[in-house]
C-alpha cells in the first residue's frame, strides 16, 4: 500500500501524521509518499526527520487534483491510501483497511451525501454514522482517509483536472457509484482527525475554485446547463458583493493550478 499525504504549510500535523504511519504494523510493506505544494514552513523537508518517506516537492500549489494524479502515477503499490495531514491512524489501521479492501471486491474504502444540482448551492450535507455497525455504505467520504485501488483510478483516466483544489474527491465518489462499486466505512478501524489546517474556500481564488469546481461537477453528472447556471449564479453573486477578485476568477475560469503563483 502507498499512503499519500498532500501538504501545504501543515508541518506540525504532517509530522504527527507521518509519525503515526511509521508505527504501522507491517511498516516494511507500506510506502509513505508526501507531496509538498510549495510549502514555506518545512513540509518539504519532512524526509530529513523521516528518511524512509518518499518526497515529491512541487514548486507551487498546483492544486489537490494535480497532486493526487502525480502521486497516483508515482506510487509503487496497487492500493492508494489518501490521507489528510490532519489525520493520525492507529498502528493497525493500514493493515486492516488493506485486508478489508482485498476481501471485498465491491468496496472502495467527515461523510457526506453526494451533491446534486438542487442541493449543491447549500453546501455539503453531512451524514451521521452509526459507529456501532461493523460496516456502513456511504456516498461521499471526502479525502481525509480513503483507500482506493490504483487500477480504479487508472480506469477512470485519473482525476479530472478541470478541478483544482476542490471536488476531485466528489468526482471519485461519483465515478465509483457510476461503476456500480461501493464505498464502505469501517467504524472500528481507527483514524483520528486532530484539527483542520486544510485550505478554506471562503475567499478569493479559493472561493472561485470551489464554485467553479462545483459547476464542473454538476455539469459533468447532471448536464451542461445545470453547471453553466451554477457558474453564472456564483459569478453574479460575487459581483453583487463587490468581490472583484472572485468575480474575475469565476468569469475567467481560474482555479488553483499553479498559475496563481506565477
Amino acid at each position: 500500500m502507498t499512503a499519500i499525504l498532500i501538504a501545504l504549510n501543515q508541518i506540525e500535523p504532517l509530522r504527527r501524521a507521518v509519525a503515526a504511519l511509521e508505527k504501522s504494523t507491517e511498516r516494511e510493506r507500506l510506502e509513505i509518499l508526501v507531496v509538498d505544494l510549495g510549502s514555506q514552513d518545512g513540509c518539504a523537508q519532512i524526509d530529513a526527520e523521516f528518511p524512509a518517506v518518499v518526497m515529491l516537492r512541487l514548486p507551487h500549489n498546483f492544486g489537490a487534483t494535480k497532486a493526487m494524479n502525480i502521486s497516483a502515477r508515482t506510487a509503487k503499490a496497487d492500493l492508494l491510501f489518501y490521507l489528510s495531514p490532519d489525520v493520525e491512524v492507529g498502528p493497525d489501521t493500514v493493515a486492516k483497511l488493506a485486508e478489508k479492501l482485498e476481501a471485498d471486491t465491491d468496496a472502495v474504502s467527515r461523510i457526506y451525501k453526494l451533491p446534486t444540482a438542487a442541493t449543491i448551492g447549500s453546501g455539503l450535507e453531512a451524514v451521521q454514522i452509526d459507529l456501532a455497525q461493523d460496516v456502513v455504505n456511504v456516498e461521499y467520504p471526502g479525502r481525509d482517509a480513503v483507500l482506493v485501488r490504483k487500477q480504479f483510478v487508472k480506469g477512470m483516466n485519473y482525476f479530472d483536472e478541470r478541478f483544482g483544489q476542490f471536488w476531485a474527491d466528489a468526482d471519485l465518489a461519483a465515478q465509483i457509484r457510476r461503476g456500480l462499486k461501493k464505498i464502505r466505512l469501517y467504524p472500528s478501524i481507527a483514524a483520528v482527525r486532530s484539527g483542520d489546517t486544510s485550505l478554506s474556500h471562503e475567499k478569493g481564488l479559493l472561493a472561485a475554485d470551489w464554485a467553479g469546481g462545483a459547476a464542473s461537477f454538476i455539469g459533468k453528472y447532471y448536464g451542461f446547463f445545470g453547471g453553466l447556471g451554477l457558474r453564472v449564479g456564483a459569478t453574479f453573486k460575487a459581483l453583487a458583493r463587490l468581490d472583484l477578485k472572485q468575480f474575475m476568477a469565476l468569469a475567467s475560469g481560474a482555479k488553483v493550478d499553479g498559475s496563481q503563483d506565477a
